[in-house]
């Protein structure tokens, strides 16, 4: 009886100490993203290349701390802009031919602002009471803590954060456009620090509702470069 005892008694030891709060994790996790180094920069642009149903894309994505971001997607020849400049958003889309369209807040917000690596990260949404933890659960066969993160409308994103290193394995969100929801599942590989900071080089993205998967691969990093609060201003 006694042996059995200590033995449950080593299993909650083990338990306890294994186990992590919610601000512990954050705290590591930024930690292990630099993102203290993030939030001294002035400027952060990246240059990627996407690939989806056989189709590349290109894309340039401005970011301007705190809150300003750009995004301009070549398709085709053909420009698609996503703006935010710090108070509204915009898109310019000539494949709906479209001028340019002031987007509604929420949908601006989660389409555009929550892509500053300024604004979205789990620092500023643990500070902001958005996060709760759920049961751990693998990713590619990898332990991961999963957090929810509540967005405005209902929406939520889940951050899968490895256990081992706590950076982020996987993320899913549920993504409104045009009137429908859809499920995006995230997988973030290929880290790479550059000018300081730690980024996913590589994000494999597949919405299993329409049966596509898109990749992006960054291909080039700059910091602290010019860019004026105009760029971000569609009108």
């Amino acid at each position: 009886m006694k042996r059995i005892i200590l033995a449950v008694a080593g299993l909650l030891l083990v338990a306890c100490l294994n186990s992590q709060t919610l601000e512990e994790i954050v705290k590591k996790y930024s930690d292990a993203n630099k993102l203290d180094k993030i939030s001294t920069l002035s400027t952060i642009k990246m240059t990627a290349k996407t690939s989806a149903m056989g189709n590349e894309m290109v894309v340039e994505t401005f970011m301007k701390n705190p809150n300003k971001v750009k995004i301009v997607t070549t398709v085709s020849g053909q420009e698609i802009v996503l703006a935010f400049d710090g108070a509204k958003g915009y898109m310019i889309n000539p494949m709906m031919g479209a001028g340019v369209v002031e987007m509604d807040p929420a949908q601006a917000k989660q389409q555009i602002a929550n892509r500053s690596f300024f604004q979205n990260n789990l620092v500023n949404s643990f500070k902001n009471g958005l996060l709760s933890l759920e049961p751990e659960e693998k990713v590619n066969d990898k332990p991961a803590y999963k957090i929810k993160e509540s967005l405005d409308g209902g929406n939520y994103i889940y951050h899968f954060i490895d256990k081992v290193t706590f950076l982020p394995l996987k993320l899913t969100a549920n993504v409104s456009q045009q009137g429908q929801t859809f499920i995006v599942d995230s997988y973030l590989s290929d880290f790479t620090e550059t000018n300081g900071i730690l980024v996913p080089m590589k994000t494999t993205q597949s919405i299993s509702s329409m049966g596509m998967e898109m990749v992006t691969t960054i291909e080039k990093i700059e910091v602290n470069i010019p860019m004026e609060d105009s760029i971000f201003k569609l009108k």
